[in-house]
């Protein structure tokens, strides 16, 4: 018998560490333990009150004795909760339950530190709008591409890493400061360190205290660049001084923060600045565990014609490899590829390394924490129960909102639908700067994706419409959309969609009205006829008089009474109008007290759509 000559295929096992995810639920009891209140969340009047065993009416009355006017149904707040357990002799303590709504925002991760390898820093560039954060960038990324990938590459990932002195550094050039804010708030915090930019020519201006305010918040070091140093008559130590005032002294005043001065167009002392960076980083001493599967943050994330949901993503720990099965957020799939900012291939990638992946169900949003795990049932599980506990909190949302709704009041109700995470946050950014008196605008959805029958029924029941930017609907979302009425706007220039918000903003406003001035006669004789009553004889001197007009009464140049004109004669006829040069007879409606010599003056009032 012959021998096969084919070997079996070897079965290639995955040593990364695994983590159990329902093992770090964890249920917490509330009530009074050992002297100590534990709580998880602010509670009722009435509930509070069960859980330290007292009655609802002594806490009332504790409030009404210090003017303040509760029922049993009032929330408390943390605050107002500790006042209590101190009047009460009770220490108090907040611990957080951990289910599947918070489970990737609370992960516990204990690794053997034998296993930790240092891992590249993970920088943020902010700063104020025009400073030269994108020139920096552009300087950075440009100055690291070889000369074989210079032509074809397209830098859309929102993230990438370079090397400099044989290390690498990763840069995230998404986030902008509402983002970065969004992503601290899910518990988010994926940048290790802020690079804070300043023009020498300029200082520190809102958005720079902004972007010191949200990396302060944050806890991450912040490494000031002073940029544009290379204008002619600048002076960086006015930045210095104002650095000073937002206590980030400078080393060379004896300070601890990391200043440098340079310029991101001709890339004057960028080696500082990385330089910089390294030194950071080695302080920070940041390490991770390659060899467990991976977890971290998704940066960005949109829908391909080609490739269906994908997300740019951050290791924070461990290794991504392509076939592995994660959950980010309420969306979970198996990882089908996974490219770098190059646009590459890859089959894994490694901490504090961004990368784009495809395979998930759906669209994750920007600020999404992610996981690896071996255990498909588990992750699909989860998934779920985060897809419906954000649709239950979303409902809600949308209930207290409609119920603020009120028929008279002028708004603008927009669902909003884009391509990617960055376009939904710059449109937000945008409409949240659009302040016309009289009209409010509220986004009640805001997502990425494709334009759904939910949407419809959303802005049917909101009174509101749909925009679409980048994305368009089904026959079937179309066809609801005409029968229910709603409106969809598409869009795929931000610029239009911002003209044609502010325009929809001014047609939600009353109509200006504006008098407009028709003509002028003076009062050349009055005489009284029994049936029609005063009859004033008049000269048109200008202009043109129609009956029905709008009258101003004049008398030595004050308006003594407004009207309208009843009739309008010559010589014998009736007629609609007359014109300058002619006379005429005029009676006004229940006006007859005129003198010779008054000047009539014939206006009308036209409704004027408020301009822009």
């Amino acid at each position: 018998m012959q021998k096969s000559n084919i070997k079996k295929k070897q079965k290639i096992t995955d040593s990364r560490q695994s983590i159990d995810l329902k093992s770090q639920f964890k249920k917490v009891d509330t009530g009074i333990k050992n002297g100590v209140f534990i709580y998880t969340n602010t509670l009722s009047i009435e509930q509070f009150a069960n859980k330290i065993n007292k009655t609802s009416s002594e806490i009332l009355k504790y409030f009404f004795l210090k003017g303040k006017i509760k029922n049993i149904n009032t929330i408390l707040t943390e605050e107002e909760m500790g006042e209590l357990c101190l009047e009460y002799n009770y220490d108090f303590e907040k611990k957080v339950a951990i289910d599947e709504s918070n489970i990737l925002s609370n992960l516990e991760i204990k690794d053997d530190p034998s296993m930790l390898k240092p891992r590249p820093p993970i920088v943020t560039i902010m700063g104020h709008v025009d400073h030269g954060k994108t020139t920096l960038l552009d300087y950075i990324r440009k100055s690291n591409i070889t000369k074989s990938e210079a032509g074809g590459i397209t830098q859309s990932i929102g993230a990438y890493q370079i090397k400099y002195n044989n290390k690498k550094i990763t840069f995230i050039d998404t986030p902008g400061h509402a983002i970065f804010t969004e992503m601290r708030a899910r518990g988010a915090n994926v940048t290790d360190i802020v690079i804070l930019v300043v023009a020498a020519d300029d200082g520190i201006k809102p958005q720079t205290i902004e972007a010191i305010d949200h990396a302060k918040a944050a806890k991450v070091p912040i490494i000031v660049f002073i940029n544009k140093c290379d204008k002619p008559n600048v002076k960086p130590e006015n930045v210095l001084k104002q650095l000073c005032e937002h206590d980030l002294t400078p080393e060379e005043w004896n300070g601890d923060t990391i200043v440098v001065k340079g310029s991101a167009l001709n890339g004057t002392n960028i080696d500082k600045l990385l330089q910089a960076i390294l030194l950071t980083s080695e302080i920070l001493e940041l390490k991770a565990n390659p060899n467990r599967l991976g977890l971290g943050v998704v940066i960005e994330s949109s829908l391909s014609k080609s490739l269906g949901p994908v997300a740019t993503i951050i290791i924070k720990n461990g290794t991504v490899a392509r076939g592995d099965m994660m959950i980010a957020g309420s969306c979970y799939g198996k990882i089908r590829a996974i490219f770098d900012e190059n646009n590459h291939q890859v089959n894994e990638a490694k901490p504090s390394q961004p990368v784009k992946i495809a395979g998930l169900n759906n669209v994750p949003l920007a600020g999404d924490n992610f996981v690896v795990s071996k255990n498909e049932k588990d992750i699909k599980s989860i998934a779920e129960k985060i897809h419906l506990y954000q649709a239950n909190l979303l409902n809600r949302e949308q209930e207290l909102l409609a119920k603020h709704i009120n028929e008279n009041d002028k708004k603008l109700i927009i669902i909003l639908k884009t391509d990617t995470n960055g376009s939904l946050e710059a449109i937000k950014s945008m409409l949240s700067k659009i302040n016309i008196d009289g009209v409010t605008t509220t986004i009640i959805r805001g997502a990425t994706g494709g334009i759904t029958k939910s949407d419809v029924e959303l802005a049917k029941a909101s009174k509101g419409f749909i925009i679409g930017f980048n994305v368009k609907p089904t026959k079937d979302v179309k066809d609801l959309a005409n029968n229910q009425h709603v409106t969809i706007y598409f869009f795929d220039i931000i610029y239009n969609l911002n003209d044609a918000i502010k325009k929809m903003i001014k047609g939600k406003l009353d109509p200006i009205l504006v008098e407009t001035e028709n003509g002028e006669a003076e009062v050349k004789q009055i005489w009284t006829h029994s049936v029609i009553g005063t009859i004033i004889g008049c000269v048109v001197n200008n202009g043109v008089i129609n009956r029905n007009d709008l009258v101003r009464v004049l008398r030595d140049g004050v308006v003594i009474h407004k009207t309208k004109i009843a009739s309008l004669r010559h010589k014998k006829d009736d007629i609609t109008k007359i014109e300058a040069g002619k006379e005429c007879g005029i009676t006004l409606d229940k006006y007859n007290d005129l003198n010779v010599g008054d000047i009539i003056q014939s206006y009308k009032i036209v409704e004027k759509k408020q301009d822009e």
